[in-house]
């Protein structure tokens, strides 16, 4: 049993490699992956991701404002009123990216706050994309209070300084396809020294799809590629790297349904 803690649904090619989201899941199932979290980056999507998910209760859902996507409307009332919703089991993907968006910095600190404050509302942890942003990320955590209700850092990319500072505060640290490219033995050394007890896997479908995949358009199905070179990795048999990933989601997004 696996868990692909971070897909966006709502965004793979349906009608080339997918039939539809019915072909996808039964896919990423056939390959023991039976629950999926289906991640919204825009409040402008919500509405047609939860209407796409609502058939599957193997799949839940967040919803927020990514901070690459300033042209969104960053309202914290409607967010509110989305993020309540029993479905949703967590706010974002929100956070900071000053790598891609450096001149987006005060409208991406605006969003972050106030999508903290509404998890901190709701009692639901957050996802958060962090990238060129280290130090400025941690500090606004710290400064809103977002140990409060936890929360993972997805797609995780950086130290391992970072990590252990993200950990203090309860959060988890999610690996995706990344981890498996050549080039990336620096990550490589950080999640095997991250305890699994705080560790997720991902795909964060249809980018960054793992070896031997790439190239291709990601999916759910894939998590199981990302679980096994982890496993590897770390030393631990698939099995138990499956089982203690699948019981870390599962503590962390209390409304996801088993």
């Amino acid at each position: 049993m696996l868990v692909d803690s971070h897909c966006h649904l709502d965004r793979l090619k349906y009608g080339e490699k997918h039939t539809d989201i019915a072909e996808v899941i039964e896919k990423a199932q056939a390959k023991g992956i039976t629950h999926l979290l289906s991640v919204c980056v825009t409040l402008q999507d919500y509405p047609a991701m939860a209407a796409m998910i609502e058939p599957f209760e193997q799949v839940s859902s967040t919803c927020g404002v990514h901070p690459l996507y300033e042209e969104a409307v960053m309202d914290e009332a409607l967010l509110l009123e989305y993020a309540s919703a029993e479905n949703v089991v967590a706010v974002g993907e929100t956070g900071l990216d000053f790598f891609y968006s450096p001149e987006t910095k005060e409208w991406q600190i605006d969003a972050f706050r106030k999508q903290i404050r509404v998890a901190k509302q709701l009692n639901k942890p957050l996802i958060i994309h962090t990238r060129g942003a280290r130090q400025e990320t941690l500090d606004i955590l710290r400064e809103e209070g977002a140990e409060q209700v936890g929360g993972v850092l997805h797609c995780f990319t950086e130290s391992i300084e970072m990590a252990e500072a993200a950990m203090e505060m309860g959060f988890y640290i999610s690996v995706s396809g990344i981890v498996t490219f050549k080039n990336a033995k620096e990550l490589q050394a950080v999640i095997k020294a991250v305890p699994l007890e705080r560790l997720l896997v991902e795909t964060d479908s249809p980018y960054l799809a793992p070896v031997p995949h790439r190239g291709e358009e990601n999916e759910p199905a894939y998590t199981y590629d990302v679980a096994q070179f982890v496993a590897e990795l770390k030393g631990v048999t698939f099995e138990e790297l499956a089982r203690v990933t699948t019981e870390n989601y599962f503590t962390l997004f209390k409304g996801a349904k088993r």
